[in-house]
């Protein structure tokens, strides 16, 4: 028998797991394996703090948070450093070649995954979910001067590994 926090926490789960999932794999550079282990990280360190959550009154800056938090613990893994990116499976089949707006082109994931976890995280939640830099800034835990300089770097670099002006409307 379930509690009603378990209830609670399940409807949740249930109404805001695909954005969390989609949001995680912006935050991760489309790596889809990764952002489902954010997400479960995120899900359970707010099952935890669940009271907590529900008396915040900025939710989903509370689960922004939690989010971009898991993602800077998952790259402080010792074996994370380690770890060797690879190309794509040889065996798979050729990508599609349209993107609808959510989707990243292949170009901006390698753009993106060259950038530090908070960077890239400042880019995600500013010019991919339109939040403002207050918003940014209490997602990302830091001042709005931090927003505006990690997102002013962040395009900075985007322009020297595409090669063009990667304005909101290229993101």
């Amino acid at each position: 028998m379930r509690s009603e926090r378990d209830e609670q926490f399940h409807r949740f789960v249930s109404a805001r797991r695909s954005g969390l999932v989609r949001t995680a794999t912006l935050l991760t550079a489309g790596d889809g394996h990764l952002a489902e282990d954010l997400v479960q990280s995120a899900l359970t360190k707010l099952y935890v703090a669940w009271p907590a959550y529900q008396r915040a009154e900025n939710k989903d800056g509370y689960l922004r948070r939690t989010l971009v938090n898991a993602l800077i613990d998952e790259r402080r893994r010792w074996w994370r450093r380690r770890e060797q990116s690879m190309a794509d499976v040889p065996d798979l089949v050729a990508a599609e070649t349209g993107t609808s707006p959510g989707e990243l082109t292949d170009g901006l994931r390698v753009a993106l995954k060259e950038l530090p976890p908070r960077m890239r995280a400042a880019l995600v939640f500013r010019y991919f979910y339109d939040l403002d830099v207050a918003d940014t800034a209490d997602a990302l835990g830091c001042s709005e001067g931090t927003v505006k300089s990690q997102t002013a770097r962040a395009l900075d670099k985007l322009r020297v590994v595409l090669g063009q002006n990667p304005s909101p409307a290229h993101l």
